[in-house]
C-alpha cells in the first residue's frame, strides 16, 4: 500500500475511535480495520446501530407445496412419506426405524443419550418447499441436538407447516431473533466434499433423514 494511502487509512481509523481522556491511544490492527469501516459508513465508535433496511419478501405459490417439498428433499437423498392420519404416521415412523434405537423429542433425554441413540424423532416448526428444508426455532421446547447428533433423523410435520420459501417464514415471524435464540435450517442429510472433492454423507450430522408429512392433520383429529 502506498504511504499516502496508508496514512489516509490510519487517519480514518483514528477518526472512528477517539482515545480516552488522559490515556495514550495505541492503534492496533483491529482498530485500523474497524475504524476504516466506521469511516466508510460515516459513523463513530459508540454510535447506535441504525435500523436494518426494509426487505422485499417475495410471494410464493400456495398450491402444490407438499409435492414440491417432497421432490426437493428427495433430490438431496432425503426420504419423504405422505400420510393421511396419525396412525399412518406412526406406522411410517416404525418402518423408517427398522428396529433401531430411538429417542423422541417428548422423551426425557440427556446429551449422552442423544449421542448414542441411532435415531432422533422430532417435529419441525416449518418446512420449505423450494429447498426441501426443515426449520427449527430453539424455543419450540425440543432439543436441537436430537436432530443433529443421531446418525438418523425422522421429522413428523403437518402439511399446513410447509411454506413456499424462507420468505414466508420471515413474513409470519418477522423478528425471529426477538422470539428465539436460534433458527436452524436443515436441508437434506449432512454431506461434505472437503476432502478430494468426494461427497461423503453423515460427517457433520445425520446421514439419513426421513420426513413424514401428515396431510390435513386438523381434520383427522
Amino acid at each position: 500500500m502506498p504511504e499516502s494511502k496508508r496514512r489516509e487509512s490510519l487517519d480514518a481509523a483514528r477518526r472512528g475511535r477517539e482515545p480516552h481522556a488522559g490515556k495514550k491511544f495505541v492503534m492496533t490492527s483491529r482498530d485500523q480495520i474497524l475504524g476504516a469501516a466506521r469511516a466508510a459508513l460515516h459513523r463513530r465508535e459508540g454510535d447506535p446501530v441504525p435500523p436494518p433496511p426494509p426487505v422485499l419478501l417475495s410471494e410464493g405459490p400456495k398450491q402444490g407445496l407438499v409435492d414440491q417439498f417432497k421432490n426437493a428433499l428427495e433430490a438431496l437423498a432425503g426420504k419423504v412419506v405422505i400420510v393421511n392420519s396419525h396412525e399412518e404416521a406412526a406406522a411410517a415412523v416404525n418402518k423408517a426405524l427398522n428396529g433401531r434405537t430411538f429417542i423422541r423429542s417428548t422423551d426425557p433425554c440427556s446429551r449422552e443419550g442423544m449421542a448414542t441413540t441411532e435415531v432422533g424423532i422430532t417435529s419441525a416448526d416449518y418446512a420449505l418447499a423450494d429447498t426441501g428444508s426443515l426449520v427449527f426455532f430453539s424455543e419450540s421446547g425440543e432439543s436441537r441436538l436430537l436432530s443433529l447428533l443421531p446418525p438418523c433423523h425422522i421429522a413428523v410435520i403437518e402439511s399446513s407447516k410447509i411454506v413456499s420459501s424462507l420468505d414466508d417464514v420471515f413474513r409470519m415471524r418477522p423478528l425471529p431473533g426477538a422470539e428465539s435464540s436460534a433458527m436452524v435450517v436443515i436441508t437434506g442429510p449432512s454431506r461434505t466434499a472437503d476432502i478430494e472433492m468426494r461427497l461423503v454423507r453423515g460427517v457433520h450430522g445425520p446421514g439419513e433423514i426421513h420426513v413424514i408429512v401428515v396431510e390435513d392433520v386438523t381434520h383427522s383429529q
